[in-house]
């Protein structure tokens, strides 16, 4: 099934491509080619708000008693990390577009600082989980933070519409509802959010399979040095 997952995603990449360097028509008012950064940067950017969503849910699921499960923590890590690939991905991109668009590599606009503060939120909330010496104390910790570092998504999804801003507004999903693509275009860039969406699954399955390992490794080391401990406790009290 794994395999079969990858396969999809690696044909969904490569339909993308071809469509996206050579099917497509450049843009003038876009520098030409540059437009083609955006069938990257538009769902870089999708990827990384959808895997905060899933870190955000996650921890909401490992917070609430009932339905508290070390499953929810090391799935919302594994979301964490890729988005946090995804948006730093997102942030070079954009600065790759907008040096021909703009004519500068980055601007304290509205867009582009609320997303460069996500990402750095999210590196906070990775090293977070690096702290605590038990499970619980890790989970608790990190689902707190990642619910506080979650703000920042609507904030920076929204930012465009609230603020005056260097940054164009959304494509598809803006203030009028009114589509500003079609035709080929269109079909690259629902292709590349689809394909981009199968990769973002393919990476959190293996990163959290890892994460289940290093779990499981963990808890073996701990009981080893339990089982360590209590053997040396025994020997010092054992009679001469």
């Amino acid at each position: 099934m794994k395999r079969l997952f990858l396969a999809t995603t690696v044909v969904s990449l490569g339909v993308t491509a071809v469509f996206a360097l050579w099917v497509t028509p450049p843009r003038a008012d876009q520098g030409f080619d540059a437009v083609r950064l955006l069938y990257l940067h538009a769902p870089t950017a999708w990827i990384a708000y959808l895997a905060f969503g899933v870190t955000a849910l996650a921890s909401l699921l490992w917070l609430f008693p009932r339905t508290r499960s070390a499953t929810w923590d090391l799935l919302a890590g594994a979301s964490a990390e890729v988005g946090v690939v995804f948006t730093g991905l997102t942030l070079v991109l954009g600065s790759l577009w907008g040096r021909p668009t703009w004519g500068t590599w980055w601007e304290w606009d509205a867009r582009l600082t609320t997303t460069a503060i996500l990402f750095f939120l999210y590196l906070g909330y990775l090293a977070l989980r690096r702290t605590g010496t038990t499970a619980d104390e890790r989970g608790k910790r990190s689902a707190i933070a990642a619910l506080i570092a979650f703000a920042d998504v609507p904030v920076s999804y929204l930012s465009v519409t609230w603020w005056q801003t260097l940054h164009q507004q959304g494509t598809v999903f803006n203030e009028r509802l009114s589509v500003k693509i079609d035709g080929s275009m269109a079909f690259t860039l629902v292709a590349a959010v689809v394909s981009f969406t199968l990769l973002y699954g393919y990476l959190v399955l293996e990163r959290f399979e890892l994460a289940q390992l290093e779990e499981g490794r963990e808890a073996r080391e701990l009981e080893r040095a339990i089982a360590e401990r209590v053997r040396a406790e025994h020997v010092e009290v054992a009679p001469v």
